[in-house]
């Protein structure tokens, strides 16, 4: 159990193996007497948010908390009969399998996809991908492309009534309001800019990183982004992808400006000398539409995962007593 961080207390269970010994760093190690009490239930009980409260209680320090044996062993735990806990701990173990399961599931999906990225993308320093569609094996071959004949820089002022997006490293393009942080972008519409459904916005300072995305709709950015606006024989969406590919953020990073990292900056006239490979926009399409089918898999494997945790949550709060309920 960890005695300082962010939670504090906060405990992990060493799989029940004789052949494998395990280190970690200066915490506090807890041995469950067996006899008297079920090893799971015990460790379920210290996640649960009426010990969490009691430890956060408990635990000093202004900035990082931290809590030591001793008071440990001093704070209440409240215990049903032993028969009772192992009830309550096959419940949990048997959610717990259900999560790990689903979580290795969507780890699996998400390994596939960067393998399949691998091979549908020229890797650095080539110019052929190691795998094309059936349907493009007799294509002409991919070409090297300035970005700048990919795409122009759009800079429309921005309309009443849009929504205004931000971009993400994670995420691509979503609605500002989604975001839990606060924001001193322009309100006024006239001070943002108009981004066009199917334009690439990004940002100039993280596009190194990533933060760039395609538009879902008819939006409003931030004067700090560009917004490209793609030419004729181009998908955005399998741009998106090409971008995210770590010898392109290299390309990115080599091709903005700045004395150090956290000051770099992309501007559309070094973005438009960057040299990209490209197929014809068949193949783009072709790609894209894969990639697309694959993450929105992997999104709904997700929600799953997030649906059995937040089951798994609410039936803690049934089985143990709440903090409320300790106090009183």
């Amino acid at each position: 159990m960890s005695k300082m961080g962010d939670p504090v207390g906060r405990a992990c269970l060493i799989p029940n193996r004789h052949d494998r010994y395990v280190m970690c760093s200066d915490g506090i190690r807890l041995v469950v007497d067996e006899k008297k009490n079920a090893k799971y239930f015990i460790y379920s009980l210290i996640n649960s948010p009426l010990f969490r409260a009691v430890v956060e209680k408990t635990a000093t320090g202004s900035t990082r908390k931290r809590i030591g044996l001793d008071e440990l062993k001093s704070l209440p735990m409240w215990l049903p009969k032993k028969s009772e806990q192992q009830k309550i701990a096959e419940c949990l173990s048997s959610v717990d399998e259900l999560i790990a399961a689903q979580a290795r599931k969507v780890d699996a999906l998400k390994t596939h996809k960067k393998w399949l990225m691998q091979q549908l993308f020229p890797r650095e320093g080539e110019t052929q991908p190691r795998l094309r569609f059936p349907e493009f094996q007799n294509a002409e071959k991919w070409k090297l492309k300035p970005s700048g004949e990919l795409f122009a820089n759009r800079k429309e002022v921005g309309e009443e009534g849009l929504p205004i997006y931000s971009v993400t490293v994670n995420d691509g393009m979503v609605p500002r309001a989604s975001l839990e942080r606060n924001f001193y972008d322009i309100e006024d519409p006239a001070g943002n800019r108009k981004v066009h459904k199917g334009d690439i916005a990004y940002n100039m300072m993280r596009m190194w990183q990533g933060a760039q995305g395609v538009a879902p709709e008819d939006c409003m950015v931030s004067p700090a982004y560009v917004v490209l606006k793609p030419r004729g024989d181009v998908c955005s969406d399998f741009f998106a992808y090409l971008f995210n590919l770590p010898h392109s953020l290299r390309l990115l990073a080599v091709a903005s400006r700045g004395l150090t990292k956290d000051r770099l900056r992309l501007y559309f006239d070094d973005f438009a000398k960057v040299t990209l490979c490209v197929p014809r926009k068949a193949e783009q399409q072709r790609i894209s539409k894969c990639l697309n089918s694959l993450d929105a898999l992997i999104a709904a494997e997700s929600k799953k995962l997030e649906v059995l945790k937040t089951h798994k949550k609410g039936m803690m709060q049934q089985l143990f007593p709440s903090p409320e309920a300790a106090e009183a």
